[in-house]
Order: structure tokens, then sequence, then C-alpha cells
């Protein structure tokens, strides 16, 4: 009677019955759906507190040593993974380094090139400029 109604009171806007049909059907099998699924993870998870409250010592023992074989692999893989971490960050942090020495030496070869200009417009030696520039020091930067 409910489609029927809603049939009757859509066909304006949604087309013929079949589809309307369709819909109402649909609709309640995705709604099924839901409750299924929200059904079998809440049995899940019973039936796995019930089933360990059941078990006997042997079986118990069978079970932590899987988890504890489980949790290894899973440890094992995490160091990898942060291994693998660590190096890329050491490579990264020579290929920095090196990029700062080079980027270091152009500075002072522009530098270098910028001091005969500045003599020559002010007549100054190097010897002026030598107290302004400190001597590198890696722990610095």
């Amino acid at each position: 009677i409910e489609r029927y109604k809603k049939a009757n009171s859509d066909t304006s806007n949604s087309g013929t019955v079949a589809e309307v049909n369709a819909q109402y059907y649909q609709q309640e099998s995705s709604k099924l759906r839901q409750q299924i699924s929200s059904l079998q993870n809440s049995n899940s998870r019973s039936l796995v507190r019930d089933s360990v409250s059941t078990m006997t010592l042997r079986d118990l023992k069978q079970l932590e040593g899987r988890l504890e074989k489980g949790i290894a692999k899973i440890r094992a893989r995490k160091n990898e993974l942060m291994y693998a971490e660590v190096e890329y960050m050491q490579k990264r942090e020579m290929e920095l380094h090196n990029d700062n020495i080079y980027l270091r030496s152009k500075v002072s070869e522009n530098e270098r090139g910028q001091q005969p200009m500045n003599m020559m417009a002010s007549g100054s030696t190097s010897s002026e400029y030598d107290h302004m520039v400190p001597p590198y020091d890696s722990r610095n930067f």
C-alpha cells in the first residue's frame, strides 16, 4: 500500500511505477546491507571474546605464539622502514652539505670578483677586508 501511495504521488516527478519500485528496492537493499554489516561486526567482536574465554590452555598458548610472531613481523617491518628513512636522511644530509659547500664557493668567488672592483673604486687593499670575513667554521652551519 505504501508503495502504491508513493507511486501515485510521485508519478509526475519520478516517471513510471517500475522506476519507483526499483528505487524503493534499492533503498531497502542498501538499508539491509548496512544492518547486516553492523551485525557482523558486533557478532565477530563478541565471538572473539567468547571464544577466548572458552579456550584451553594449549589453545591459548598457540594463540599467544601466533600473536607474538605477528608482532615480531610488524616490528621487523617497522625497523626496516625506519632504517630506510634514516639512510635516506643521511644521503639527503650529504647532498645538502655538498650543495652548501658548492654555494659557499660560488659566493666566495663572487666576493673575490667584487673585491678588485671595490679596491679600484676606493683605492683600498685586501687587508682592510680580511677582518670582516670570518673564517669558515662548519659548526656554525
